[in-house]
């Protein structure tokens, strides 16, 4: 048995390089991908300052190092149920477009890499995500993530954290 895991031949490394990584975060029982460039850093859940008239998807404000970011929670933005915050609840801090945002998932999991060719077109069904917000699903044996396009959603006309791209 040594000898066969010995004989066997490295994985290649350009099969990776060639992938695309994704941060791997649940909400509800669905895991979804968003690209993990545009993560800043990621951080427990804390109470957040409310916004009087803002709508009930964004939770509030955090001063992070001297910077006021609104925090969006992706629950109440996709009715995917009552949200539930305990010591697995995180806030994602995104930078998109240079434009900072939070936004609160039930856990995060992993970084995943992807190669092109799994990354599958989304259905056109009755999703909580608007099929315009995906950006595919991508397999990885078992695994189903749904990637999302974070860029559109943010920048959607709705959400309206960051600039809308040309």
């Amino acid at each position: 048995m040594q000898e066969q895991l010995a004989a066997a031949p490295p994985a290649t490394s350009g099969q990776e390089r060639a992938g695309h990584e994704y941060l791997a975060f649940t909400l509800g029982a669905e895991e979804y991908g968003i690209d993990i460039l545009k993560v800043q850093e990621i951080r427990g859940y804390e109470a957040v300052t409310r916004i009087a008239n803002a709508p009930a998807f964004i939770k509030g404000v955090i001063n992070l190092r001297g910077i006021i970011i609104p925090v969006v929670d992706m629950r109440i933005k996709f009715n995917l149920g009552t949200p539930v915050y305990d010591q697995f609840t995180v806030v994602i801090i995104l930078n998109i477009g240079g434009r900072i945002a939070g936004m609160v998932v039930d856990s995060v999991s992993d970084v995943t890499t992807l190669t092109p060719e799994q990354v599958k077109p989304a259905p056109q069904m009755g999703t909580a995500f608007s099929t315009e917000f995906l950006i595919g699903l991508g397999t990885v044996e078992a695994r189903m993530l749904i990637l999302v396009d974070i860029d559109k959603l943010m920048s959607s006309e709705e959400m309206a954290l960051s600039e809308p791209h040309a």
